[in-house]
């Protein structure tokens, strides 16, 4: 990593989860009494992770560790922090799934919940912190989440066809948003996959052929406008991309992406445009190699443009997706081979 990258990415991660103190670091808690964000801290784990790599110094793997606690400690808990959720035990935190984060209860609009790519996204963390460290307690964890939440969020509706609900209560008792997500099969078929594939016993071939069925059954009809959708299917159609599933994503996604870029759409207003979303596309082009080369200077431009405005909107999600975008690192399929 360049010396210039990593002193930005040092930079921020201090600035987002505070200056580190060796023995007694605790991750900064973020703005607006949110305390711990699940998809922000699934991508800080992973920097962390990425830095480690970078970097050798265990500072950085055990700021990973700390903030993985962390998580369960505040997310894996209801709201008022005196019960974990459904069968969580201090050793297996995550049996009850894990809440959003948000700032207002459940039943609110845009309240506190479960969202299925939230969970995956926390999956793929807990998995990458396995490899990392070479420890099979965070496959164990990564499990017992997919088997806690696969059978609330996946239904048969009256013909016997699976869906998914996109939002589930915090205790997974009923749907918040009926709707489906329109990546959530394929996001839950990858990290299945990836978490089995660490397992010595496969334990989720179940889930994964509920997930398969969805994914053959959607794949073909796959359509996209919004610039994170399709830099997290390019980031997901990755880790498998020899399949027809994937390349069919992968030509679709760079297809709409292309044409969003030549429409403008990445020349709009900033007020009508989100960072974190951009990111999405940032990250995706660059680990997907069927992503043209001239992504990378529209990458570079990009990180540019939203460098000074970094904290404008959020102090969380975006700063800690650029840094994610700045260095993919365990992201990309191939850095942990």
């Amino acid at each position: 990593m360049e010396k210039s990258v990593l002193e930005q990415i040092l930079k921020i991660v201090e600035t987002v989860y505070g200056t580190y103190v060796k023995g007694n670091w605790i991750p900064k808690a973020y703005a607006d009494n949110k305390s711990r964000y699940l998809w922000t801290d699934a991508y800080g784990v992973c920097n962390y992770l990425t830095l480690y790599r970078e970097t050798n110094d265990n500072q950085y793997l055990e700021q990973a560790d700390e903030l993985v606690n962390n998580v369960h400690d505040v997310l894996g808990r209801e709201r008022n922090g005196k019960k974990r959720l459904g069968t969580a035990t201090d050793e297996h935190p995550t049996r009850g799934g894990l809440r959003i984060g948000k700032t207002d209860d459940e039943g609110s609009y845009d309240g506190d919940g479960q969202y299925f790519h939230y969970l995956t996204k926390w999956a793929f963390a807990l998995s990458r912190m396995a490899k990392v460290k070479n420890d099979q307690r965070y496959v164990r964890w990564a499990i017992d989440l997919i088997k806690a939440i696969h059978p609330h969020f996946v239904y048969r509706d009256n013909n016997n066809q699976l869906h998914m609900y996109w939002k589930m209560s915090i205790d997974l008792s009923y749907p918040a948003v009926p709707s489906e997500g329109n990546l959530d099969p394929y996001d839950g078929y990858i990290t299945y996959r990836l978490v089995d594939e660490m397992t010595t016993e496969r334990e989720l071939e179940n889930e994964i052929a509920d997930m398969k069925t969805m994914v053959d059954a959607k794949y073909s009809r796959y359509r996209s406008s919004d610039p994170l959708d399709l830099g997290e299917a390019l980031w997901i159609t990755h880790w498998y991309s020899n399949e027809q599933w994937a390349k069919t994503i992968t030509s679709k996604s760079l297809q709409a992406l292309e044409e969003l870029w030549q429409n403008g759409d990445f020349r709009e207003s900033l007020n009508r445009r989100l960072a974190f979303r951009e990111f999405g596309t940032t990250i995706g082009v660059q680990v997907n190699e069927k992503a043209n080369d001239e992504w990378k200077k529209r990458v570079d431009e990009i990180h540019n443009l939203w460098l000074p405005q970094l904290y404008k909107r959020d102090k969380d999600i975006s700063p800690v997706m650029f840094c994610t975008s700045l260095r993919p690192g365990v992201f990309s399929r191939n850095y942990l081979q």
